[in-house]
């Protein structure tokens, strides 16, 4: 498994590996998300029966929402054609390579909340209860709830207590997943103010094999708390690879041309209120930082 990560990295087949984007990409929402659901399929909450039901029996087709979605899609196509001919990500190119700063993510409507994902772990069972709003001036984001580390009286559960914010990948024409290019940009950009809780930070970026798809990049943020905002700058070199929450010994650097989400978790054990305000998630190019990776790595746990 590493050694195939090694030698992808190494061989750059991240842009080569396109292929069935590029030449079919009618077929490929058709190859990809069956494989992904069957992925997420595979974890079952304790004490919930699975869900057999045929996936027939939950088609409801409408002719006139059919033609709708047609249309939409195919508008989305040509705008996706015309951006690719037009430069990286729908900019010029010389506007590509001098570009220093880019804001990702803002709150300024309840459309750019739509972008975002809650969830506690009341799916699993738990108590932790978690919401997002815009702030009361409508120019940020409120992440706010309630946390609860009790475990779930299932016989299953042994850890509990965590809140995140998720955001949603960006889809394509016909449902294609698409991903966030980051390769001209070396530092993540935080406007935020907190309670003084520590917060993880999450990154997840694509990946091809199905051992791999739990893989995330982490790093963790301290807010001061109190009336004052933090602008908190993080190397992409800074962050570590986990697996299904575990630190792996073999660490390799972020792909940053594939990106697909980026979170917020809060997983602290201290019971009680929480809540984070988010003015904008951003990325900005420091000339000063040439770090390529802040982590050495193991082939195995070091004795």
């Amino acid at each position: 498994m590493s050694l195939h990560l090694k030698m992808i990295h190494r061989l750059n087949l991240s842009k080569t590996y396109q292929w069935n984007k590029a030449i079919c990409p009618l077929l490929y929402p058709f190859f990809y998300h069956p494989i992904s659901r069957l992925h997420g399929m595979r974890y079952k909450r304790p004490s919930v029966a699975p869900d057999n039901t045929p996936f027939w029996k939950k088609m409801h087709f409408n002719f006139e929402d059919g033609v709708k979605n047609i249309k939409k899609h195919f508008g989305l196509l040509l705008k996706e054609a015309s951006n690719h001919l037009r430069g990286p990500g729908g900019k010029t190119l010389q506007q590509d390579i001098l570009e220093q700063t880019s804001v990702m993510w803002e709150f300024r409507n309840s459309d750019d909340l739509q972008k975002w994902v809650v969830s506690s772990d009341l799916e699993i069972g738990g108590k932790s209860k978690a919401f997002l709003k815009l702030g009361s001036n409508s120019q940020t984001a409120l992440f706010y709830g309630v946390l609860n580390s009790a475990v779930p009286r299932d016989g299953e559960t042994n850890f509990s207590g965590y809140c995140t914010m998720r955001s949603t990948p960006p889809m394509g024409a016909f449902n294609r997943k698409l991903n966030y290019d980051w390769s001209n940009f070396n530092m993540l950009h935080l406007r935020i103010r907190g309670d003084g809780r520590p917060w993880m930070v999450n990154i997840q970026s694509e990946m091809y094999f199905s051992l791999s798809w739990d893989d995330m990049y982490n790093y963790f943020i301290y807010t001061r708390g109190g009336p004052y905002w933090q602008d908190i700058k993080i190397p992409l070199s800074k962050f570590f690879m986990t697996s299904r929450g575990r630190v792996q010994d073999r660490q390799y650097p972020l792909w940053p041309d594939k990106i697909t989400t980026l979170g917020f978790t809060l997983a602290d054990r201290a019971d009680g209120p929480f809540q984070l305000e988010i003015d904008f998630i951003g990325l900005c190019k420091d000339q000063s930082h040439t770090e390529e990776f802040a982590y050495e790595s193991y082939k195995s746990t070091p004795i």
